[in-house]
C-alpha cells in the first residue's frame, strides 16, 4: 500500500527491486555516481501523485525512519565503509540533502556542519521524527504556554514533530494564540491588515524594516530544546512570508485543539537551515538560519567532479 503524504491518499502497490544510481560527494561537490542493487522501492499509480504535487514530481522519497526508506538503506547497503546511518537537509529552491556524514561545505568555503547544536532525536513507532521542545520565547521572553502539551503522552500525543510535508509550521490551538498574541504585542507598532489564508496574523510589509541580511527586522522566535542553553532560533526570514504583495504574515498556523502532535516544525521554518538527522546518535542537529553566516542551502558547487 502506497500513500500520497501530503492529501492521505492510499493506493495498492506493488513493492519492486532495481538498481539506484545516485551521486557520490567528497562533501564539496556531486561527484562520480555510485550503484546500488536491489534497492527496494513501490510502484504506485501515477493518480497518486496527484493535484498537489507538482507536474514533474514522479514520486515520493522516503526518509522516515523505516527498513525500506531512503536513508536506511544507503546506510545497510555502503555501512562497510564507514557510511553513517546519518541524513542532512538543506532546503531551498535550490537546495540539497546529504546521505553520511559531514562535512557539508557551501560556498564560500563554509562547512556547515560547524555550528550545529545538537537535541536528542524521538522516533515515533509510525517512524516519525520529534524533538523536545520545552517553552518557546519571543523577544528572549517567555511565552505562557500550556507546557503539558509539548510532552509525548502515553498514547503519542503531544510533543514536537518535524515534517516537510507541511509547508508551515502547525500549532495546536492554544499554542498558536499564545505566540500570535505575543508576537503581535513585540511587534506594536507594525499595522495589522486582512490576513491572507492560511494565515491569521499579518503585517503591512512597507512598515517593516527589511534591511538585514536575515530577513525583516522583527522578535526572534526561539525554541527552547532539551536544556534551557539549547535553543533552535527561528528568524526573520524563517518567521514571515510574503504572501501577497504588501501583505507578510507570520508563518504558523492554527492546528485546532486535537491536534497529534502539539507543535509540527514546517518546510518554511527550515529553509536555509541545515537540519542533521543523526540515527546513530539519536541526534538531531541544526544550525538556525545559514543567512547568518553569509550562506545558504542554494550555495552547493553543483559542478560535478569526474
Amino acid at each position: 500500500m502506497s500513500v500520497n503524504p501530503v492529501t492521505g491518499l492510499t493506493a495498492m502497490s506493488e513493492l519492486a527491486q532495481d538498481v539506484l544510481s545516485i551521486n557520490s560527494t567528497q562533501g564539496s561537490n556531486p561527484g562520480p555516481l555510485v550503484k546500488i542493487p536491489r534497492f527496494l522501492f513501490t510502484c504506485a499509480p501515477s493518480l497518486l501523485l496527484q493535484p498537489v504535487l507538482p507536474g514533474n514530481v514522479q514520486g515520493v522519497a522516503g526518509l522516515g525512519h523505516s527498513p525500506i526508506s531512503l536513508p536506511t538503506q544507503l546506510a545497510s547497503h555502503f555501512g562497510y565503509a564507514g557510511f553513517a546511518p546519518t541524513f542532512a537537509l538543506c532546503l531551498a529552491p535550490n537546495g540539497v540533502i546529504f546521505f553520511g556524514d559531514s562535512p557539508y561545505n557551501m560556498l564560500p568555503g563554509l562547512d556547515i556542519s560547524l555550528p550545529l547544536g545538537y537535541t536528542p532525536l524521538i522516533i515515533s513507532p509510525l517512524g516519525e521524527y520529534y524533538i523536545e521542545v520545552k517553552s518557546i520565547k519571543i523577544n528572549n521572553k517567555d511565552v505562557p504556554l500550556n507546557t503539558t502539551l509539548l510532552s509525548i503522552d502515553r498514547r503519542g500525543i503531544g510533543g514536537t514533530k518535524l515534517s516537510t510535508i507541511n509547508p508551515y509550521t502547525i500549532l495546536e490551538h492554544s499554542i498558536f494564540k499564545s505566540v500570535t498574541e505575543f508576537f503581535t504585542k513585540e511587534l506594536s507598532g507594525i499595522p495589522l491588515v486582512k490576513p491572507v489564508e492560511p494565515f491569521e496574523v499579518c503585517f503591512n510589509s512597507k512598515s517593516i524594516d527589511k534591511r538585514t541580511r536575515i530577513g525583516p527586522k522583527v522578535p526572534n522566535i526561539d525554541l527552547v530544546l532539551h536544556d534551557q542553553h539549547v535553543i533552535w532560533r527561528i528568524y526573520r526570514s524563517n518567521s514571515l512570508v510574503e504572501a501577497t504583495p504588501g501583505v507578510s504574515c507570520l508563518a504558523f498556523v492554527d492546528g485546532g485543539l486535537n491536534t497529534r502532535a502539539a507543535i509540527v516544525i514546517g518546510a518554511y521554518q527550515m529553509e536555509n537551515n541545515l537540519i542533521q538527522f543523526d540515527m546513530a546518535r539519536s541526534r538531531l542537529g541544526f544550525s538556525s538560519s545559514l543567512l547568518f553566516f553569509r550562506t545558504s542551502c542554494n550555495n552547493l558547487n553543483f559542478t560535478a567532479i569526474p
